[in-house]
């Protein structure tokens, strides 16, 4: 059973990963960082499941994203199960948009990590802005 550097670890190589891929926008170099059978919820409407479709929400900004890059912060690990880290905190993200443009976003974060044929792989992905307010329903 893998300890919490171990899960350190695995968050650490996830990263690193899709930053590689962010580097250059690879809108299947950052869908093989999922498992195939991977769930994300991201910055457009909809669920996306399987790396095909987790391919295709890349693909959509491209042209409108020409390079990013994130780094988790803040981050709480739980090992879940041999091969199985929760990895729950803050997500900052660095963006270089087509024109140039540079921005960045701070937003909660949610990976289940799990390891496949040797390497750590983002199983379920959620992202989501922090509420100003707590969502009690009310205007």
């Amino acid at each position: 059973m893998i300890d919490i550097h171990g899960a350190q670890a695995a968050l650490d190589q996830v990263v690193a990963d899709w930053n590689h891929a962010g580097s250059t926008w690879n809108a299947a170099a950052l869908a093989a960082t999922y498992t195939g059978d991977g769930l994300l919820f991201g910055g457009r409407p909809g669920h996306f499941v399987g790396r095909a479709a987790i391919e295709g929400y890349f693909a959509s900004y491209d042209g409108v994203i020409l390079a990013g890059a994130m780094r988790m912060s803040g981050t709480e690990l739980r090992v879940l199960a041999e091969g199985c880290v929760l990895a729950q905190g803050t997500v900052d993200f660095a963006f270089t948009l087509a024109g140039a443009e540079q921005t960045r976003s701070t937003l909660r974060a949610t990976l289940v990590l799990r390891r496949e044929a040797g390497r750590w792989l983002i199983a379920d992905h959620h992202f989501s802005p922090t509420p100003a307010a707590p969502p009690l329903g009310k205007d």
